[in-house]
């Protein structure tokens, strides 16, 4: 009875199924950045509109991220960007909005 032996993928930060993922990568990275601008930047009053606007944009890049991805690996830092995305877009627009003071 011979067994085959399954040689594991080398060491990855993101793609474990062995192949390179280069754009959801390039999302991950973008989610995550953007949802730590937006989470931090929730936590000043006056700076609602980078709040907002990072997190409206951090929530649609890591939705369409989790849609094109793969393997969990990519999924689970998306999952995270995507809720600082979404703390800080709400509390972007709990304190002025996307247009704050600008329009209207």
């Amino acid at each position: 009875m011979a067994q085959t032996m399954r040689t594991r993928p080398a060491v990855s930060l993101l793609a474990t199924d062995g192949r390179p993922h280069p754009l959801q990568d390039t999302l991950v990275a973008v989610t995550c950045v953007l949802g730590l601008l937006a989470f931090v930047t929730a936590m000043f009053h006056g700076l609602h509109l980078i709040s907002s606007w990072a997190g409206l944009v951090g929530i649609l890049t890591g939705a369409y991220g989790q849609y094109i991805s793969v393997t969990t690996r990519e999924r689970f830092p998306l999952i995270l960007g995507m809720g600082a995305s979404a703390i800080g877009f709400f509390l972007g627009m709990a304190h002025g909005g996307l247009f704050g003071g600008l329009v209207g």
